[in-house]
């Protein structure tokens, strides 16, 4: 059977997550059921990561299998076609090889957080990013961001429903930005790693969060991490301000697309 790969973009908010799940709206669901409207199904797709609820997606990707040899881009405006009204959308979509796989091919995932800072209210923004009040000291974030790169255990770091086989992970780049305007500053948090753990980045930045606002030292970042417990770990941030940013690939599908 024909296999493609899908670069998918969706807001996350209207969703249970990623994961399919039984009378409850998924991604991976409405993507079925828009699969199902342009063949006979079932379909059943894999993605290169389950976001919970509220997390958002710039560039997830997936891949199904087909019966018929279909156009690419006539694939991608079905599929686009039978998603509406939902918020999801196919960006791209290329045919791949049939040993080729949306989560195992992967060599790195790439995710984003939001931070709006400010003493207003959200409104534009309400519900694509966390609205902090307090003013966050940024290099005081960094310099604790900085004890968590490399290979390290992140128990501390992860859900205690995660269900993968190790807690150590490589954390290949962690950075924050500062975007000031006239009336407000948003930070991005952006991360790098070949894989993440359930919760890994939402309890990164609720840690980090915690450094700029000065109620931790940055050196407390890496006593957290270093205790391997969940106890020790900042809070948890909220899922809306989360984007999938990016899955890469030693060949890329999607070549200059990505």
């Amino acid at each position: 059977m024909p296999r493609y790969a899908l670069k998918i973009e969706y807001d996350g908010a209207p969703f249970v997550g990623w994961q399919r799940q039984i009378d409850l709206p998924s991604v991976q669901g409405a993507i079925e059921a828009a699969l199902g409207k342009i063949e006979p199904g079932p379909h059943s797709i894999a993605a290169a990561g389950r976001t919970d609820a509220g997390v958002h997606a710039l560039a997830q990707v997936a891949h199904c299998d087909l019966a018929r040899d279909w156009d690419t881009f006539r694939l991608s405006e079905a599929l686009n076609y039978h998603l509406k009204p939902q918020p999801v959308a196919i960006t791209a979509c290329a045919r791949v090889t049939e040993d080729w796989h949306a989560r195992f091919s992967a060599t790195e995932r790439r995710y984003i957080f939001r931070i709006l800072s400010r003493r207003a209210p959200v409104t534009l923004d309400q519900g694509r990013v966390w609205h902090v009040r307090p003013k966050l000291d940024i290099e005081a974030m960094r310099a604790g961001a900085a004890h968590l790169i490399g290979l390290h255990d992140f128990t501390t770091f992860r859900s205690t429903i995660c269900q993968a086989a190790s807690p150590v992970k490589t954390l290949d780049s962690l950075e924050i930005f500062e975007h000031s305007g006239p009336s407000s500053t948003e930070i991005h948090f952006q991360l790098r790693a070949r894989s993440f753990l359930h919760n890994q980045v939402r309890s990164i930045v609720g840690t980090l969060e915690r450094v700029g606002a000065g109620s931790w030292e940055p050196d407390d970042v890496r006593k957290a991490l270093d205790a391997c417990d969940r106890a020790a770990c900042g809070p948890v941030c909220p899922p809306h301000g989360l984007y999938l940013a990016g899955v890469t690939y030693d060949d890329s599908p999607f070549n200059s697309q990505d």
